[in-house]
């Protein structure tokens, strides 16, 4: 049986390490907002954008410059661009674990296919260090990402595809449902596949459609890759408040449990005293 010297100390380091997960569960809250706004300010511009290419591409019609264009080309996927987006730091559940699995899932998946790694976040790039994969690219620190680091690695993308360097581009990332939930996101950028009108348009355009799909194309690969990045950084705030505060409950319940504990202890060890009292005065009478 422990003594209560060791009970004792054994709460006050639950206690401690409660006060920390109820700190970090703040921080996240505090940040989950300010991230949230982010991701409900790109959405509608992402939805606007498939919107307008979806016109353009009806507006184009059968013009042989549209599927021309090297961001539709579709080619046999021989070397594949997987963008993986993971958090730089932990003890967010869940969240990391299962975009590496997803991503490994994938790779295996599309055997024989070369899978190329773009390793967005600490988490993932440590992972996959360790095992025999083809990196193209590492970045961290993207808690803070602007919009200017979307397109710097977008461009990066775009232009490897046109060189043929590469046959298709696929992000995987954890999108923001709500606090309690969020899902793995996957979805294919490159080769680009436009948005489908359902009703014919009737619009003049002071340039030709097919010159404003063009130059639209790139940006919606950059609107993508920054939509997933925003969704990503959201959803890990929310997946670690999620985990601090089961962790600050657990603490609470440990506490109490070891406080019931430490009080049987305590008890027992003043009755035992009591008993032995009582028969050493029965024995000197």
């Amino acid at each position: 049986m422990p003594s209560l010297i060791d009970i004792r100390r054994r709460i006050k380091s639950v206690r401690n390490t409660q006060q920390i997960t109820k700190a970090m569960k703040m921080v996240s809250a505090a940040k989950l907002r300010r991230a949230q706004d982010r991701v409900i300010a790109s959405r509608p511009y992402g939805a606007a954008l498939r919107s307008l290419l979806a016109d353009l591409a009806a507006a184009a019609g059968a013009d042989e410059r549209v599927a021309a264009n090297p961001l539709l080309a579709r080619r046999t996927e021989q070397h594949v661009q997987l963008v993986l987006v993971t958090s730089d730091k932990g003890l967010a559940g869940a969240f990391n674990a299962n975009l590496i699995k997803a991503a490994q899932r994938f790779a295996e998946e599309h055997k024989p296919a070369t899978t190329e790694f773009l390793l967005i976040g600490r988490k993932g790039r440590d992972f996959f260090r360790k095992r025999a994969v083809p990196i193209t690219g590492e970045y961290l620190g993207m808690a803070k990402v602007q919009h200017e680091d979307a397109v710097a690695m977008a461009q990066k993308l775009v232009e490897r595809f046109r060189n043929e360097e590469i046959d298709a581009v696929y992000l995987l990332y954890n999108e923001f449902k709500s606090v309690m939930a969020q899902r793995v996101a996957f979805a294919q950028v490159l080769p680009m596949e436009l948005p489908k009108q359902a009703e014919p348009v009737d619009f003049i355009f002071e340039t030709p459609a097919v010159e404003m799909l063009a130059s639209l194309l790139p940006r919606y690969v950059e609107i993508e890759l920054y939509r997933a990045l925003v969704e990503s950084a959201a959803a890990e705030h929310a997946a670690r408040m999620t985990a601090m505060d089961a962790a600050t409950s657990n603490a609470s319940e440990m506490i109490d449990n070891l406080t019931l504990y430490m009080n049987r202890v305590r008890q027992a060890s003043i009755t035992k005293e009591i008993i032995e009292v009582v028969s050493g005065a029965a024995a000197a009478e």
